[in-house]
């Protein structure tokens, strides 16, 4: 297993381990619960995994020119390692809401399938090429999209952490008012 895929299964693991469905199911109006926010990481991996899929199918990079608005992007996230908060997901990769334990599921096995497309193109491209374009940051390499991974894994695994500090607060309150 590749360090940055590693980084990211033992960055969900720490924030979701032992949550009930409960814990799961918490969320402020308007905003996506644990689960939601694990299935849309798992639809992310498995969207990355499924392009990859066809550049190897393909033969080829399947990178584009980037764009002044692309390597903005890219300055921001991939060097200054900026995730925006709020920004508006597409919709493929939008939660469904399926439950605690099947987004786990979901998100360790998409991400073992995106690590091992990553690892063929690893073979055939190796890594000074743009392999594939973000929808956000355009064309970019495949160490660019294991940080991008990364990076959108921790911004959304600090939002469990909170969901799950916020939860611990309300019940230890409930406990202490009973």
């Amino acid at each position: 297993m590749h360090p940055t895929t590693k980084q990211i299964r033992d960055a969900i693991a720490n924030s979701t381990d032992g949550l009930s469905e409960q814990q799961f199911r918490l969320h402020p109006d308007g905003k996506w619960d644990a689960a939601g926010i694990l299935e849309h990481l798992a639809l992310t991996f498995g969207t990355t995994a499924s392009l990859f899929h066809k550049i190897l199918r393909e033969g080829r990079p399947l990178a584009t020119s980037p764009t002044l608005r692309h390597r903005a992007a890219q300055l921001f996230v991939l060097t200054f390692g900026y995730i925006p908060s709020g920004t508006k997901s597409p919709k493929r990769v939008e939660p469904t809401g399926i439950s605690g334990r099947e987004a786990r599921e979901l998100i360790f096995a998409n991400l073992e399938k995106m690590e091992l497309a990553f690892a063929e193109c690893e073979k055939l491209f190796g890594d000074e090429v743009k392999i594939a374009d973000h929808p956000v940051l355009g064309p970019i390499r495949l160490s660019g999209w294991r940080k991008f991974h990364l990076l959108h894994t921790r911004h959304h695994m600090k939002q469990i952490d909170e969901l799950t500090a916020t939860y611990a607060s309300a019940t230890s309150d409930i406990a202490a008012a009973s």
